[in-house]
Parts: structure tokens; sequence; C-alpha cells
């Protein structure tokens, strides 16, 4: 029986498979499978694109990229829990954001520039009352201006305050999603804080 009609016949029973499931269908050549799994994922990546980028082609290109890499690394997928999919799905998504903040830095094309004065006008009156809580990181990312700002930093640095913010994620999830050591996150993350904070002074 062909991928679509295992897929389909399922699905007219009320059967809906798991993420599992799916990946073994691909991977025994129902390519059908494969678009449930797009389809059941492809606002997560979304959302961790957005995190990254504002234009929705780069958010795009982000998604294909991050699909056409799990496509190809199926047989690496181990499985065996309920988001086991979703999670190895994101780790991949986030390092395919990371690459491409890399490539950007490389080839000069942050075309955010400087603050103009209005939102330079904006960060100082925001940040002059609020600068006495001792948070003006967590909150200057959670503005409009968070790509402005963010910007300015090494992208492994934007990449792990991004996810420790805005995600929320701990210190351990950041290290799982990356692949880099929690000693090196925590680095990073120190460094992140650190750098953001020295930018943010300027507007003070």
């Amino acid at each position: 029986m062909s991928g679509p009609e295992v897929v389909g016949s399922t699905q007219a029973q009320g059967q809906e498979l798991t993420d599992d499931e799916l990946v073994a269908a691909v991977l025994a050549g129902k390519e059908a499978a494969f678009t449930r799994l797009f389809e059941r994922h492809r606002q997560l990546v979304s959302r961790l694109g957005y995190r990254f980028f504002t234009r929705r082609e780069q958010v795009e290109e982000i998604i294909q990229e991050s699909f056409i890499k799990a496509y190809f690394a199926l047989d690496d997928y181990q499985g065996g829990n309920e988001n086991s999919f979703a999670a190895w799905l994101a780790r991949i998504a986030v390092r395919t954001c990371y690459d491409e903040l890399r490539r950007q830095q490389r080839r000069s094309e942050s075309s955010l520039g400087d603050l103009t004065e209005d939102e330079a006008a904006y960060l100082n009156e925001r940040l002059r009352d609020l600068s006495a809580s001792g948070n003006i990181e967590g909150l200057a990312i959670s503005r409009d201006l968070v790509n402005k700002l963010l910007s300015r930093l090494k992208p492994e640095d934007r990449l792990v305050l991004t996810l420790l913010k805005l995600e929320e994620l701990s210190i351990s999830e950041i290290a799982g999603l990356t692949g880099w050591t929690v000693a090196k996150v925590k680095m990073r993350s120190h460094r992140a804080q650190h750098g953001l904070r020295r930018i943010l002074r300027k507007y003070l």
C-alpha cells in the first residue's frame, strides 16, 4: 500500500499517528508522512525563527532549511518520548537560526543600523524610569527594539540571550538545544547580558 493511502486511511479511521510513527513511515518510503510532520510542527519552527528575524521571508527560509535538514537527518532521530520529535526539530531550528546569524555577520548585512533619534529618545525615557530595578536588559529585550539592540551582540551571545530571556529557557535547556556545554552557555549568558547592558548604558 502506498504512503498516501496508509496515512489517509489511518486518518479516516480517526487514528492520529504519533510523530515517531510518522518518522518510521517516512523512513519506509511514505513521503506523505513527512507532510504531516511539517504541518504539525511548522508553527514551532516559525515561532523560533521570529525570535531572531523580523522579515517574513527570512523566517520562511529558516522553516524550509530546518525541515530540509530534518528530513535528511531522520536516520539519526532516536525518538521514544511524546515530545521527542518536537525537541529534536527545535534543536535543528535553533542551530539553523544560529548559522544564519553567523552568515549575516560575515556578510555584514545587518540592515538594522543605528537607532533613530526617536528610538533613542524612547529608550532613554523608558530606561531612566526603570534602571533602578537592575533588570535593564530584561526590560529592553521585551520591547519592539529587540532586534536593533541584540544585533549589536555576537551571534553566540544573541542566541543565548534570546533563548534565555524571550523563550525563558533554563541554562540546561539551552545547552540541549545548542549542543554546547552548560559551562559554555553560562559563560555566554553572562557575557551577553554584560554586553547588552553596556550597549543600553549609551542611552541613559
